[in-house]
């Protein structure tokens, strides 16, 4: 498979050594994984190629998960994108607030790769272009 064809995933993670880990996990599966280390370059990231679907962190430096996923609902070029949101914070008002704002799902860290895994096919098997066409190849 070309890597044009790959479903892309933006990784937006802070934490350079758990980045570089999903990396390393999405590449192996198949995915065509793609990295900004903040949520300010994640959103330049998203408006200059939008993917396939976004892993992104809740607490990071400059813009974190919420307002991210916030300015992405409201862009029609990136409002239809899902995105898992990913924190140690396991309350139900973090993870009630990451529903209401059109979170695809919300993982814990330490999060399993099977979790993730899990999460990620069934993200992209609700809904997408590229999820439908790989389906139908």
């Amino acid at each position: 498979m070309e890597n044009e064809q790959k479903i892309r995933i933006l990784i937006i993670e802070d934490d350079v050594g758990f980045r570089d880990l999903l990396r390393i996990h999405l590449s192996l599966a198949g995915y065509a994984p793609e990295m900004a280390e903040d949520g300010v370059e994640g959103g330049r990231a998203l408006l200059a190629r939008p993917p396939d679907l976004v892993l992104c962190d809740l607490n990071m430096p400059f813009m974190g998960g919420f307002e991210l996923l916030s300015l992405m609902r409201t862009d029609e070029q990136t409002a239809s994108i899902p995105v898992i949101l990913l924190s140690g914070r396991s309350d139900g008002d973090t993870m009630a607030k990451a529903m209401q704002l059109g979170a695809a799902d919300f993982l814990t860290k330490p999060v399993t790769l099977e979790v993730l895994m899990q999460s990620i096919h069934a993200c992209l098997a609700k809904g997408g272009r590229k999820a439908a066409e790989l389906r139908s190849a």
